[in-house]
């Protein structure tokens, strides 16, 4: 274990983590350089199409350091903020961290929240100065700005660039020095069958995915002993389900059996079960012989903040959606989703999620990956009343029966140039923030804010990007939850409740929400033979109104000479015939219309 060494890259985003990975696969061999490509371990296609990476990804590097092998486990994290959970996980299963910074930007809201979180794992954090290039790097000022804010020495701080692979090298020799081996934990030993005493596997589960053949596939941190043979059976604390070690081996980054995965090592194990959610991720695996292990501490529990419905498009899809997302769960532990029922469009299932990025590139894997064609309700956050969270927008009691309904507040910090600060200050008032204080890093600010989640759900970020020209970066954490001034405006189409419309919404905005809404069902519902009514309502109060006006059939054309009573009588009967029509007939919204409204 003495040669082994494993590390975390932690950063903002956009500030080069996986060029630097791909220089640090470059110069260690791990790939040759003809089979290397830009953001490599960004296996995901969404993740090159946006550019950004959303998955923790491991892989192991051989490098040797005056003529001693070493063995380099690196997890490479995303940046944004809707994925901080894949990088908990990944500090947990590590003994340092790579902290980059960009020359260009300096310290930026992740930056700080994944240091501090490093920190507080106990882990070595090297700090590095990314992009050293680039013609407008400022290495003297984002140096100043890492030593006053992490307490770092100045000559402990690296400058690279990942892009030309300058500052490599050192790098990888400040892992080596710096960043410690992982040690064994010390748990009870065990004999089985009374042969020879050996060390018992505690192995954490720190992500998972699901292979046809292999069944759940789990990425896992050895802390003791040693994985079993293949064949051999192993089980999961947590779950109590039994597996078999279908095979075992590491990342390089794609799968590369091996014959042992001992204490210290990062690898995999298929375990062949087949049922998704018997895997979860903090689960501790140990060999099936041994008894009264200690489970590894795992992970807190998250919590989901921003909650859509999701709806196949055919009803007859709804097993194999359920079949998908248990299977989708295993490589994002963040997601979760539960049963439930709208009158308008069936049975689906409402999901959590921690942000609206990783609302929107959740459902944009689902469609890609999965080939699934799906339905999603506006998002919403999840609502409080008598106790009782309500993260369903129809499941609120109506205006005039809520005595108690509270809303989630977070804890928000804002990084900015100081030139952008009064258009920024000026948002969040206008998104009922309250200003709690703020801290100069230079010709930075960080801007604390306290503000309810559901003004971040809808375009904050857009607007917070357009007042900073792009430069603002952000960090949340859920607060507490606070009495809230919001009504359920619902939308009624023909007299009947539209339930998978309806939307929760500051009292003071109603009325403009309302009223939108409304208008964009006038431009994409179809005619009737009849007038159809559409309404936005709080509780019995009508707040909009828009009416969609029937087809026009000219009866009286047929009818030449005679006098007016004719004509009269004709125009009557059909009078009486839309009324009827009107009573028995029945407003089908196409999905078509549904998709509309709720894009927009």
């Amino acid at each position: 274990m003495n040669k082994i060494r494993n590390f975390s890259i932690v950063a903002h985003v956009d500030h080069g983590k996986s060029t630097l990975a791909d220089r640090l696969l470059e110069v260690t061999g791990t790939v040759p350089k003809d089979k290397l490509k830009p953001q490599l371990l960004d296996s995901l296609a969404l993740e090159r199409e946006r550019g950004i990476t959303i998955k923790l990804a491991p892989v192991r590097m051989n490098y040797t350091l005056s003529a001693i092998p070493y063995t380099l486990n690196l997890i490479d994290t995303p940046g944004h903020v809707d994925f901080s959970y894949e990088v908990s996980r990944s500090l947990v299963a590590v003994e340092g961290a790579v902290l980059l910074v960009d020359a260009t930007q300096g310290i930026q809201a992740q930056t700080l929240s994944h240091g501090l979180a490093a920190l507080e794992q106990n882990l070595v954090l090297i700090p590095v100065i990314n992009k050293i290039d680039l013609p407008n790097a400022d290495i003297t000022k984002t140096k100043h700005q890492l030593v006053s804010t992490f307490g770092f020495l100045e000559e402990d701080i690296l400058l690279v660039s990942g892009k030309t692979g300058t500052g490599v090298e050192g790098l990888l020799k400040a892992i080596i020095g710096r960043i410690p081996p992982p040690k064994s934990a010390g748990v009870k030993l065990f004999q089985p069958g009374g042969g020879n005493v050996k060390e018992s596997l505690r192995a954490l589960v720190f992500d998972s995915f699901f292979d046809p053949f292999k069944g759940v596939v789990t990425q896992v941190r050895v802390f003791d002993g040693e994985v079993p043979e293949v064949g051999a059976k192993i089980k999961f604390l947590g779950t109590g389900a039994v597996g078999e070690v279908l095979e075992k081996g590491y990342f390089s980054p794609q799968l590369v059996a091996t014959q042992s995965l001992r204490s210290g090592e990062i690898g995999y194990i298929a375990t062949g079960i087949k049922e998704a959610d018997l895997v979860h991720v903090g689960d501790t695996i140990t060999d099936l012989e041994s008894r009264d292990i200690e489970p590894l501490p795992g992970y807190k529990e998250v919590k989901p903040m921003v909650y859509v419905g999701l709806y196949p498009i055919e009803q007859s899809e709804i097993n194999t959606l359920k079949d998908t997302l248990n299977k989708f769960k295993l490589t994002d532990p963040a997601f979760s989703f539960v049963p439930e029922h709208s009158l308008a469009l069936g049975a689906g299932f409402r999901c959590g999620f921690l942000g609206l990025l990783h609302a929107e590139v959740v459902q944009q894997r689902l469609s890609e990956e999965f080939n699934l064609d799906l339905l999603a309700t506006t998002p919403s956050v999840g609502y409080q009343v008598s106790g009782q969270t309500i993260t369903n927008p129809a499941d609120l009691p109506r205006a005039e029966n809520i005595t108690d309904l509270q809303e989630p507040w977070v804890d928000l910090k804002v990084f900015t140039p100081q030139q952008f600060l009064g258009g920024i200050m000026d948002l969040l008032s206008d998104k009922r923030g309250i200003f709690k204080n703020q801290t100069y890093f230079g010709s930075q600010v960080e801007l604390l804010y306290e503000m309810p989640l559901a003004e971040m759900i809808t375009d904050f970020y857009d607007k917070l990007k357009s007042c900073s020209s792009g430069f603002a970066s952000l960090d949340w954490d859920f607060l507490e939850f606070r009495e809230a001034e919001a009504a359920r405006v619902d939308i009624l189409v023909g007299g009947e409740k539209v339930d998978a419309l309806s939307t929760i919404v500051y009292k003071r905005s109603a009325e403009s929400v309302g009223r939108k809404l409304v208008e964009k069902l006038k431009e994409v519902l179809p005619r009737q033979n009849f007038a159809i009514a559409i309404q936005a309502t709080i509780g019995g109060s009508i707040i909009a109104r828009e009416t969609i006006s029937p087809f026009r059939k000219d009866v009286t054309e047929k009818l030449y000479g005679g006098d007016r009573t004719r004509k009269d009588k004709l125009l009557e009967k059909q009078k009486k015939g839309k009324k009827k029509m009107k009573m028995i007939g029945k407003v089908e919204i196409p999905q078509e219309a549904f998709l509309s409204i709720l894009k927009s």
